[in-house]
């Protein structure tokens, strides 16, 4: 850590007051000791340490099972790692794997005494669950479809795993006021949905030295949650090559002067409309003297939802993507299995995962594409977006989480079934349901977002 903690002698919370005294990364040093021992005898003060580590202690807690989210940055596996991710559904997740709208996958009924061992696993193929949650930078964000997008800029992978690099591990930057969430995305349709993010980069052009060069304009600020705020624009340009910095003196902003008294308030957002965005743009200036102000967007409009979905040609002539439809974002390792033949005797080792709950299988040629239609798993799983079901997100709701009042995804899918039974659409309306007001299923930037009530309303 080379970093001093200036808020340790401020009012803060009892969490920050823990998280001076240990680093949440620390989890995986504690862990192996830990599980010597009955769950049981886990005080549960240390339970928001497990979150560092991707893991929310699941209900009923005394069990000592947890939900486990594998961080997966820009939302791309190799088919060695969707192996893996079956496996441990088939053998530990009751069968399942639970696709997020942050390009990640999660599971629930994982064992506190496996934990360790399944770290080694994850290890061995290149994933990881570190900062998957907890106060830290979490998934960063991409188009779905970066570097195959006929609608993109340029590719943003590498930039993706630049800004991932920068921060994953790095204990600079693991004790932050809340989380952090990262979007970069040059889709001339807005699919890394810039505006709910803390930090965001949006395609744009800039004029400089008599060339016309691609790069980002800058978004700061965004967010869900119980008070949702939109970020806002600021007058700042990027070129690839830069994000990664500006991106970790925003980070290191926010680590130093965000808001650490009330969890309540703590996200960016709270900060940015305390100080507003010129002082906090002045402040990023003042580390990065050579920025160059905003170029022109070229953002075209907003996606309403579904942009991966379907068969599409690919920027590269002559090949397509496969975008599924994934019913609430919950699928089962024989169906996933499924999907991983396809893109292994198809495809170019190779799945991807949108932030809508749904996967890809790029780069089928022409030449395979009746062939891969025509597989018995697309008879239940539909690539077409046309109905209410194929856009609907959820998130885990009280089936597991401990802060939902309602149930989700057991009712969600049968209430959509039978609307749809009732009316067609030419692009139907995106539906979320979420079981609390934490916004987890990105309740407010849907068409209609339904929210399960507290019990004292």
């Amino acid at each position: 850590m080379s970093y001093d903690a200036i808020w340790a002698d401020q009012r803060i919370n009892k969490n920050e007051k823990s998280k001076l005294k240990e680093d949440g990364l620390d989890v995986f040093k504690d862990l192996p000791e830990l599980i010597k021992h009955p769950f049981s005898e886990v005080d549960k003060s240390y339970y928001m340490y497990f979150k560092y580590a991707g893991l929310t202690v699941q209900k009923p807690q005394e069990q000592g099972n947890f939900m486990f989210r594998i961080k997966i940055p820009g939302g791309r596996i190799n088919l060695k790692q969707a192996d893996l991710i079956a496996w441990i559904a088939e053998t530990y997740g009751h069968g399942f794997v639970d696709l997020t709208t942050r390009q990640a996958v999660q599971y629930h009924w994982i064992p506190f005494v496996k934990l360790p061992e399944l770290f080694d696993q994850l290890n061995e193929v290149g994933l990881t669950t570190a900062g998957a949650e907890g106060d830290i930078t979490r998934n960063v964000v991409d188009n779905p479809l970066s570097g195959i997008d006929p609608n993109e800029l340029f590719d943003t992978r590498e930039t993706v795993l630049q800004v991932y690099e920068r921060f994953q591990g790095n204990r600079d930057y693991s004790n932050l006021p809340r989380k952090f969430k990262i979007s970069i995305n040059s889709n001339i349709y807005n699919a890394g949905n810039a505006e709910i993010n803390d930090l965001a980069l949006i395609p744009a052009t800039k004029a400089i030295d008599g060339q016309t060069v691609q790069g980002f304009n800058v978004k700061i600020g965004g967010g869900l949650g119980m008070v949702p705020y939109l970020g806002l624009s600021t007058n700042i340009f990027v070129t690839p090559d830069q994000v990664a910095d500006l991106a970790e003196v925003v980070v290191q902003l926010y680590r130093d002067n965000g808001p650490r008294r009330s969890r309540a308030k703590a996200r960016l957002k709270f900060l940015i409309q305390d100080w507003g965005i010129n002082k906090f743009e002045a402040a990023i200036r003042e580390q990065l003297p050579d920025l160059e102000t905003a170029g022109h967007s070229e953002v075209r409009g907003w996606s309403n939802g579904g942009s991966a979905l379907g068969i599409h040609e690919q920027a590269q002539k002559g090949y397509y993507y496969v975008g599924v439809s994934v019913p609430t974002g919950r699928i089962n390792a024989e169906d996933f299995k499924a999907f991983i033949d396809i893109a292994r005797q198809y495809g170019r080792d190779e799945i991807r995962f949108d932030h809508e709950q749904n996967l890809i299988i790029p780069w089928i040629s022409a030449a395979d594409l009746e062939t891969v239609k025509a597989n018995e798993i697309f008879t239940r799983f539909n690539t077409k977006p046309e109905t209410l079901l194929d856009l609907a997100t959820t998130c885990t709701g009280a089936e597991y989480c401990n802060l939902a009042n309602s149930h989700t995804k057991e009712i969600f899918e049968p209430i959509l079934n039978a609307l749809d039974a009732r009316f067609t659409f030419e692009k139907p309306v995106a539906i979320t349901l979420t079981g609390c007001g934490n916004n987890c299923a990105h309740r407010s930037i849907a068409d209609i977002g339904i929210e399960g009530p507290c019990p004292d309303r």
